[in-house]
């Protein structure tokens, strides 16, 4: 019997499904609510690059052409995405302009599926005894179609449209502001001589210290320069790497098997819990020697930016970015002022950092804060049951 997969989103993650899915002998329906493949990559900025060297970065049964640079821009990764897709004929399989409006469960009551210690009793896949019911809106025309389906996979990744922006008491928040605050999600959806018109003469506050919020930074001050600095706000210090930084060390040091024994992990034996212990010196010499290497790279005591943190916390809880060529040089010269600020307020003018009386006068302020991935799923969740799961 036929069995029908629900694959929400064309991304990176979406493809590989909907390929996975094809090897299987399965039948792959790819709902995405843009016109093109990509995710991410079909709105980005106009100085947007990968961060990891391509080899970290790939396919692994389709890899770079050798034309393209280490570092790809946002173009060649496009690009790259595209001709998997149509290497492996997966563009017939994607439905675009299909935005999912719900996803409801068709099958056992809501109080035999909250029974299940696995999923559809037996911990298989397909159920025979339900059915996943997706309703999609076709963007162009607002007609509305649902989908049957056996399984569901959701590939919307972690950057959903939804910003996260937090909430200020009343008067404290951007109401009070009278420039502008948007999220950098808005300021991705412009063309790029939009945008650069768009910050063109402004005094403009980043906040954030990710690769985003550095790539912004760098757009800002190339159109405005020191007569009017990129102001980069930030809560705490973070490990960059720099572009020049020899890759292949990061993939000997931490990116293989070799590496996981250095770390403890949920419902280890003895012996990998005496390895991981044992090797724990080993850990602490690894992050040492990157530290130093970075911070002698990039001058980073010079600039008060020596993370507290240790480089092996940064990479191990995902928050490590590449650091965009000359950025450093930008803050010594002027064109980007790098200022902490662990908590904020708005008023007329602009920022108030919390603990100091004079404003950040502002014309502009754009968040770089992610997004709230969880609101992002729990708008295709119909309930019960899945729709309230926290």
């Amino acid at each position: 019997m036929e069995k029908k997969v629900g694959i929400i989103g064309a991304g990176m993650c979406g493809l590989l499904a909907c390929k996975y899915s094809l090897s299987k002998g399965y039948t792959p329906f790819v709902f995405e609510s843009r016109g093109s493949i990509g995710g991410v990559w079909t709105q980005t900025f106009k100085t947007t690059k990968l961060q990891t060297s391509r080899s970290l970065y790939q396919f692994s049964d389709f890899p770079w052409p050798s034309s393209v640079p280490e570092f790809p821009d946002h173009s060649q990764v496009l690009d790259y995405l595209i001709s998997y897709a149509t290497h492996f004929n997966l563009l017939p399989h994607i439905k675009f302009n299909s935005k999912v409006l719900g996803i409801n469960y068709e099958g056992p009551s809501n109080e035999a599926v909250k029974a299940w210690d696995l999923w559809s009793g037996t911990g298989q896949p397909f159920n025979s005894k339900g059915k996943w019911n997706i309703t999609v809106q076709d963007t162009n025309s607002l007609s509305i179609e649902v989908y049957q389906v056996d399984f569901v996979i959701l590939c919307v990744g972690q950057y959903s449209d939804v910003p996260k922006i937090p909430e200020y008491p009343a008067g404290k928040g951007p109401e009070a502001f009278r420039g502008k605050v948007i999220h950098s999600m808005e300021y991705a959806a412009m063309d790029f001589d939009t945008a650069a018109e768009f910050i063109k003469g402004k005094k403009i506050t980043v906040v954030g210290f990710q690769k985003s919020a550095l790539d912004i930074a760098m757009e800002c001050s190339a159109a405005n320069g020191a007569l009017n600095p990129c102001r980069l706000l930030y809560r705490t210090e973070h490990w960059s790497i720099p572009k020049h930084y020899p890759w292949w060390a990061l993939v000997y040091l931490y990116f293989n098997r070799f590496a996981e024994l250095l770390l403890h992990k949920p419902g280890e034996g003895l012996l990998l819990r005496l390895l991981a212990t044992i090797l724990s010196p080993l850990k602490w010499v690894i992050s040492k020697f990157v530290e130093t290497y970075i911070t002698h790279k990039l001058s980073l005591a010079k600039f008060g930016m020596v993370p507290e943190q240790s480089f092996h916390k940064g990479i191990s809880s995902c928050m490590l970015s590449s650091m965009p060529e000359e950025f450093y040089d930008k803050v010594e010269k002027g064109s980007i002022v790098l200022k902490k600020a662990p908590k904020f307020s708005f008023c007329k003018e602009g920022i108030v950092v919390e603990g100091e009386a004079t404003p950040l006068e502002t014309d502009l302020v754009i968040w770089l804060q992610g997004s709230r991935e969880m609101i992002s799923l729990k708008t295709y969740l119909c309930p019960p049951p899945f729709g309230t799961t926290s």
